[in-house]
């Protein structure tokens, strides 16, 4: 079995968008057979809340040091791009 990856997913205020965006990335990965711990923060938690996460999924705009790969995306808002959008994560996630 895979490695469990780990993503965070931030919005603004962590409630309804990240939510939306972590239900699309779990449904979309385990569908590939890649198992996924998602964790919803506010983007102003990033930095304090990066260490030991594989990925950082946001719709707002974060830092870009923080030691791992960032895709700032709306495409599981608008539903444009999702597709591209997923295989850029499994591509981050080195899956």
């Amino acid at each position: 079995m895979a490695q469990t990856k780990r993503i965070l997913v931030a919005c603004g205020t962590a409630i309804a968008t990240s939510t939306v965006v972590a239900i699309a990335i779990e449904e979309a990965l385990r569908d590939r057979g890649i198992p996924v711990n998602i964790r919803q923060c506010k983007a102003s938690e990033v930095a304090s809340l990066v260490q030991g996460v594989d990925l950082v999924v946001t719709t707002t705009p974060v830092p870009s040091n923080l030691g791992v790969p960032v895709i700032q995306t709306l495409a599981f808002l608008t539903g444009i791009g999702k597709e591209a959008t997923i295989e850029q994560i499994v591509k981050a996630l080195g899956a």
